[in-house]
């Protein structure tokens, strides 16, 4: 009997429909007409066991007990799981072959493996189990995955990876959290400090992005437009161009800030020739954007419909489990197999019959066409999210469900487009021994571009004059009109959105101070992954760290203090991602689990001792923000008796002794 263990029911279900019919349904499993069977783990099954597992002392919060380092590690089943573990176990003994059918992700391998280990699963079994990687749940992909399974043991490093990354967030974010949490009780703050080594990093760039805008201060900055007139009476303007001499008037950026110097410019162009000096045209071609890994999607979808990170995740799994509309949602890949070119005639169909507004008005997509997104280079256990060949039902979808349809459906079909081409025109000018740009931008090839027009002015290069320059060559001689003065004001950097957030998550080496780190990470860096990133947005506002001014976020007084009470080394994103760098490089087998996991544990001694060693006075005086917690075991605060005749309303706090409780305090 083959035995396939799926990590939710859904993907279960896909796979049994393509197994041998008739089927029995049995509690928890799926028995195929011969023999064979699917079941599976409805998520997480086990979690890492909290504290007081390991010893019934650390049941309550003390600073002498910090840092806790488990020296033989626990998994406990989940609250619930146990029936479903007890299925699982009876099946995994019967079975002669294992077939690992978790999401393919880093922590969908771990999840299975580690049931497999968990129930007691012998050697030789594990060694022969294959792995089942599956991004859609139409039929056909199904079945074609079942003809593609792998060696499970081949997926061991991407799982020790996720094993070293799950054990180093346990012991980074409760050892810490505990001991920030009993420091903040001696100034009088009476909340949990939740402390993780990606949700406070994070916590970080926004806090210290609220105080570059608080501490900014406006400064006007100064341009000059030359209006120019040809001899057949064609006018352009072209824009001043500061040279070396004025550099002592000019900001790092290159703004002219002395108007004194623009306005001199202006009176010594008035009514002179101007002399063309050359004229660069370039044609030029635009690629179609790749398909949508999930952070780009969540950019693009905040930045169209507003919505969250969070939102837009929850939205694109239903269309992938309940809907079966969209492939796996929670990729890192922005490309496709090679293999999945062949089934891009019926993609295209069903879009056709199912969004055909998006075709309105657009040139018919070419099917023949390959843009770069077939890359098999670029493609491991998953790929981008598509559309699947299934027609989809506008009129049954919810508005949200529709808008993320339509948004990955659009992104495929530009793959089908001729790329964007136009000619790009820039003239250089001197007049009155100044020198002088004008740039314009022809379009020749709409393209994929025909499919976005309502953003296209958005991304157009905003130096580009609006219309064309006339005929021009080297050495004309041009009459200049008048100069006008440009005058602007330097702006703040703006506050960070959910969009410009997952940006800066996805992109992370741009606020990575070390510059050996900047450089390793500038193509694989992330804070965080594509699975966890927006739980990790949305852990920050329920911990009362983050708030929301209508589209902005913006750190609260609990998140700046908190920050504020932190080592620098907790509250940048440079340690995280050297610890990002490392699980990679452990996932391709170029590091090994010990030597991650002991620098790690010797790091954490010195992390506990500075701040058993300092109070977190920036926290003084500070009320907690949804964070009134009781715990179950009666205790307001941890470490205290309970108050009689009273209990504590609101959420529970991350302080609580239960295993749920303490997972979410460490688990990012």
């Amino acid at each position: 009997m083959i035995l396939y263990i799926a990590e939710k029911p859904s993907l279960g279900r896909a796979i049994a429909d393509a197994l041998p019919k008739p089927q029995r349904k049995h509690d928890g499993y799926i028995e195929a007409a011969n023999g064979d069977c699917v079941s599976w783990c409805i998520g997480h099954l086990l979690e890492q066991a909290t504290p007081e597992a390991y010893d019934p002392q650390y049941k309550s919060w003390k600073l002498e007990h910090l840092p806790i380092v488990p020296e033989q590690w626990q998994l406990l089943p989940k609250k619930g799981s146990r029936t479903q573990l007890s299925i699982l176990k009876k099946l995994i003994k019967q079975a002669d072959t294992l077939v690992h059918a978790g999401d393919p992700d880093r922590e969908g391998q771990l999840l299975v493996d580690e049931v497999l280990s968990y129930l007691g699963t012998s050697h030789e079994k594990q060694q022969l189990a294959k792995r089942l990687l599956i991004n859609d749940l139409n039929p056909q992909a199904v079945n074609r995955a079942l003809q593609q399974m792998r060696a499970n043991h081949e997926f061991v490093p991407i799982s020790t990876s996720a094993l070293a990354r799950s054990r180093a967030d346990w012991l980074y974010g409760m050892n810490l959290s505990r001991a920030y949490t009993l420091q903040g009780r001696k100034v009088g703050y009476q909340g949990v400090l939740s402390v993780g080594r990606v949700q406070t990093p994070l916590l970080g760039l926004v806090v210290r992005r609220d105080e570059e805008i608080a501490a900014f201060e406006p400064k006007p900055f100064y341009g000059v437009l030359a209006h120019l007139q040809c001899d057949d009476g064609a006018g352009f303007c072209a824009h001043w161009q500061p040279s070396e001499a004025c550099q002592p008037w000019m900001d790092g950026d290159g703004r002219v800030l002395a108007k004194g110097l623009a306005e001199n410019v202006i009176r010594r162009i008035h009514g002179q020739p101007a002399t063309v000096i050359a004229v660069d045209e370039k044609p030029k071609r635009q690629a179609p954007p790749l398909p949508y890994s999930l952070s780009a999607l969540q950019i693009d979808c905040n930045k169209r419909f507003g919505m969250s990170a969070k939102e837009v995740l929850d939205t694109a799994q239903s269309l992938y489990e309940r809907h079966k509309l969209l492939t796996y949602p929670r990729s890192d890949s922005r490309h496709l197999p090679s293999a999945q070119f062949y089934d891009a005639a019926n993609v295209l169909t069903a879009i056709h019959h199912g969004a055909a507004e998006l075709l309105h008005g657009c040139d018919a997509p070419d099917a023949q066409l390959k843009s770069k997104a077939w890359d098999d280079s670029k493609v491991d256990a998953h790929h981008a999210i598509i559309p699947t060949a299934k027609v989809a039902k506008l009129e049954s979808l919810s508005v949200r469900e529709r808008q993320v349809y339509l948004q990955v459906a659009r992104q495929y079909l530009a793959q089908f487009y001729p790329h964007y081409r136009y000619l790009e025109t820039e003239v250089k000018l001197d007049i009155a021994g100044g020198s002088f740009v004008a740039k314009s931008k022809q379009e020749q090839q709409l393209g994929w571009r025909q499919l976005f027009r309502r953003e296209v002015n958005a991304d157009e290069d905003s130096d580009s004059e609006a219309g064309l320059l006339p005929p021009l060559k080297a050495g004309q001689h041009l009459h200049c009109l008048e100069g006008q003065l440009l005058e602007k004001m330097t702006q703040p950097p703006k506050h960070f959105t959910d969009a410009t957030l997952l940006a800066a998550m996805t992109g992370i080496s741009r606020f990575v101070t070390d510059p050996q780190i900047r450089k390793v990470l500038k193509d694989t860096d992330g804070l965080g992954t594509e699975a966890t990133r927006a739980g990790i947005i949305e852990l920050l506002f329920k911990r009362g760290f983050l708030q929301r001014q209508g589209k902005n976020i913006l750190a609260t007084a609990a998140g700046n203090g908190l920050i504020h009470s932190l080592p620098e080394v907790a509250t940048t994103p440079d340690m995280t991602a050297k610890w990002e760098s490392s699980l990679e490089a452990m996932s391709r087998r170029e590091m090994r689990y010990q030597d991650f996991m002991l620098p790690l544990t010797e790091q954490l001694a010195g992390l506990v001792a500075a701040a058993q060693a300092s109070l977190p006075s920036a926290l003084s005086g500070i009320k907690v923000a949804h964070q009134r917690a009781k715990t179950n075991t009666g205790r307001r605060y941890p470490g205290k008796k309970p108050t009689a005749g009273r209990r504590t309303r609101g959420r529970k706090s991350s302080a609580s002794v239960s295993s749920n409780q303490q997972r979410r305090t460490q688990e990012i």
